[in-house]
């Protein structure tokens, strides 16, 4: 870290320019030997062996001037390339260490590196006033801080070892002869290393698997590198056998080292291959390699001579197709044909996963682990649509026209489907396929089909939300059809038998996403009402009914719960903060937004009171667990994200749950809007439940209590910054009023139009 800091890469940019000087002189050098002096001994009438000597060593020597320059030319654009690259990394380090270290109040030490890369150690000095003690924001801050230092010399060393290569297979090892290897820039320099290492498979060390990995993790979003470097593996198929003997490989056994470094190259190749196959991008790969891959999808990969049940492409594929952001045009045929597949036989795939098993999940083509072992490409292909926004929106739109595949990837002619993807993935019925190698009796079995329902939340996320559902920095981007889907998803996931709880968690955050349309709902969807849109585009109509029937069914879920219960909270907040205007507050607005938000939590409250009436005190602990987790935000205080009409509550370190994105009503003032959201979150988080009680009607009433605080959240914070008073004879007690209005009318709707309990 200090080398990086303190190099003086002026003097790297002399060289760059001396090397550019020397480029031009041997290009002139050249250009006069062969139009010169080799032009001259080819005209010339030379008889005999003397001549012929003569001739070949003009020509040797007139070829040596040109092979000096291409060498030279290849050293100046690998340096030029480098020096800018570091130049970069550099700044950024200058401005994490010189400007956000001490505005966070931290030290950095530099602890060397590590096989697995830089240690960097980011701490608090000791403060006897603040007793060391930090919140959760500042520690989260801390360890950010710490990661993307790391990887910023973890950069740099990637460079200079880059760099230290291609020079010298440049040089070559003889000093007497120019003419080696080349290279037109630094990428194409680290494509042609990949590549090497690459063809050694299963036979890389674990040394040179590390360097593979830290090569196409710097380089995978670069459409040069990652065309070149998928072109050189051959073909899909060629593809297909790589990554599939790697993953078996580094997923057999108990070997963790070779496990991370097989998890880092599935993320990575992933990157890469959403990179190669964007036909925006001005290096791609052909269209002709989503064909090929259609094709592979069910044919048997052989992987090793002789094996018993090989893979079908599908599978190998789909732990590539996990990570990165990929074109609708390369990965919505394939989501297609394997959706149409799974409807003709949900068990296609099943037949090749191995007979036996272990405790451990981390195995097959999936080595991350996360959502199936790798044998269920529905499940695969799912969550790359989760990662991939537009194409996610275009494939569970109704303006998609299916195309009907046969068995093997061929488009059948003229055929239609008799169902839509969206209706056929989200039935009640739906038969996941168990995707889990877990031995028989272990509890990761009873968990084995959990896998594709979180999936399809994350895809339904990216369709509805517009960015990939674990974007550490979204954006809300919404339309007619992301709306139109939403839509879909209010009136699906309105019957609870749907709703899986491994997907509660993503509805939950869609509600959120939502949380002003089904406010607007909650009014009929009336065009006199101060919820209704004043943007165009990207909004629903999801009617007052189904929006009930939605917040009860998700209630039901504690990970939806919280996420409906703050995202109101939010929403409310700046609605009331926008009724001000020139020290002048709507009063009926006002109350119409305490007594709405009011409503929704009393749904959501109703909806939980049933469903631990339904499930016991041990479904309660499971909603009190949640509400703890996202009452983590309220340690971020001003550091509540408010741009482009959304709040952004992002993931809390130490909890690990998924940040939220939340319209707003207005963003007029984002830091006092920021810090206000903040205070309103903990006033809902003091009076929040701690423990279950021990009875369910103590249970029930507690719930009760601590949603009505929640509610009354927002009045309470608004209140109180324009003094208004609880017994005032009007605005402070018809603010009361509205507010036990609206959560009486909530849980009144719930019992009475929502959904019972699916227990």
């Amino acid at each position: 870290m200090t080398g990086l800091l303190e190099v003086d890469l002026s003097k790297l940019e002399t060289s760059v320019t001396d090397w550019k000087s020397v480029v031009d002189k041997l290009e002139a050098l050249a250009t006069r030997a062969e139009r010169g002096l080799q032009a001259k001994a080819d005209g010339a009438r030379w008889a005999g062996v003397n001549s012929d000597v003569t001739r070949e060593f003009v020509r040797k020597t007139a070829k040596e001037f040109r092979d000096a320059h291409a060498e030279a030319d290849s050293i100046y654009k690998v340096l030029n390339d480098a020096h800018a690259e570091l130049v970069a990394v550099q700044r950024k380090l200058k401005t994490a260490l010189e400007k956000e270290a001490p505005a966070l109040g931290v030290k950095v030490d530099d602890y060397g590196s590590q096989d697995d890369g830089p240690v960097i150690h980011v701490f608090f000095p000791h403060d006897r006033t603040t007793d060391d003690t930090h919140t959760e924001e500042e520690l989260g801050k801390a360890h950010n801080l710490a990661a993307r230092i790391a990887n910023l010399v973890a950069h740099a060393q990637e460079i200079d070892s880059s760099v230290a290569r291609a020079l010298a297979k440049s040089h070559g090892g003889d000093a007497h002869d120019f003419g080696h290897e080349t290279y037109t820039s630094l990428d194409d320099a680290e494509q042609q290393r990949a590549t090497e290492l690459a063809k050694l498979g299963t036979r890389m060390s674990d040394h040179q698997f590390a360097e593979l990995n830290a090569i196409m993790k710097w380089n995978a979003t670069d459409p040069n590198f990652s065309t070149a470097f998928y072109k050189s593996l051959g073909s899909p198929e060629k593809t297909l056998e790589f990554y599939g003997r790697m993953a078996l490989d580094g997923t057999e056994g108990d070997n963790k080292e070779r496990l991370e470094l097989t998890k880092q190259l599935q993320r990575n190749m992933g990157t890469a291959l959403a990179t190669a196959t964007d036909a925006d991008n001005s290096s791609h790969l052909p269209p002709s390699w989503g064909e090929q891959f259609r094709r592979l999808g069910t044919k048997s990969i052989e992987l090793y001579r002789g094996g018993i049940n090989p893979p079908y492409g599908y599978q190998i594929l789909g732990g590539l197709l996990r990570y990165g952001n990929y074109d609708p045009r390369f990965i919505d045929p394939i989501a297609e044909h394997i959706v149409q597949l799974h409807h003709k036989n949900p068990d296609f795939f099943m037949g090749t996963k191995p007979m036996a098993g272990g405790a451990d999940t981390n195995w097959g083509f999936n080595p991350s682990g996360k959502d199936g072992a790798g044998y269920d490409p529905l499940t695969s292909v799912l969550e790359g649509l989760g990662h991939s926004p537009e194409a996610a929106k275009k494939f569970f739109s109704d303006d998609m026209v299916p195309t009907v595949y046969n068995e093997d990837g061929t488009v059948k002619k003229g055929a239609t489907l008799d169902y839509t993807y969206f209706d056929e993935l989200t039935k009640s019925d739906f038969e996941w396929p168990p995707d889990s190698l877990a031995a028989p009796g272990s509890d990761a079995v009873a968990h084995a089909r959990d896998g594709g329902p979180d999936a399809l939340g994350h895809a339904l996320e990216a369709a509805t939300l517009g960015h990939s559902y674990d974007d550490p920095t979204p954006t809300l981007k919404r339309d007619d059809t992301s709306a139109a889907i939403m839509a879909k998803v209010v009136e699906a996931y309105g019957d609870p038998e749907r709703i899986q709880d491994p997907m509660a968690d993503s509805l939950g955050r869609m509600g959120a996403g939502y949380i002003d349309d089904l406010n607007w709902a909650l009014n009929d969807n009336r065009t006199d009402s101060l919820y209704y849109p004043t943007a165009s585009s990207g909004h629903a109509q999801f009617g007052e009914s189904s929006a009930i029937k939605f917040l009860s069914a998700v209630g039901q879920h504690p990970d939806g719960y919280s996420e409906i219960s703050t995202a109101q909270q939010v929403y409310g907040t700046t609605a009331l903060e926008a009724q001000v205007h020139d020290g002048h507050i709507d009063q009926p607005h006002a109350r119409e937004i305490v007594r709405t938000g009011a409503q929704v939590q009393g749904i959501i409250d109703q909806s939980r009171a049933d469903q631990v009436k339904a499930e016991g005190l041990a479904k309660d602990e499971e909603y009190n667990k949640s509400l703890q987790k996202n009452a983590g935000w309220i340690q971020f205080g001003a550091g509540v994200g408010i741009a482009a009409g959304a709040a952004f509550l992002p993931p809390v370190a130490a909890a690990g749950v998924a940040g939220t994105l939340i319209p707003v009503f207005t963003d007029a003032g984002k830091g006092a809007i920021g810090q206000q959201i903040a205070n309103v979150i903990g006033d809902g988080a003091e009076t929040m439940q701690h423990d279950s009680a021990s009875s369910i009607h103590e249970q029930t009433s507690e719930i009760y209590r601590a949603g009505q605080g929640a509610a009354a959240s927002p009045m309470e914070s608004f209140m109180r910054n324009h003094g208004i008073h609880h017994d005032d004879d009007g605005f402070g007690q018809n603010l009361e009023e509205a507010l036990r209005t609206g959560y009486g009318l909530g849980t009144d709707g719930a019992s009475q139009r929502g959904v019972l309990p699916d227990a």
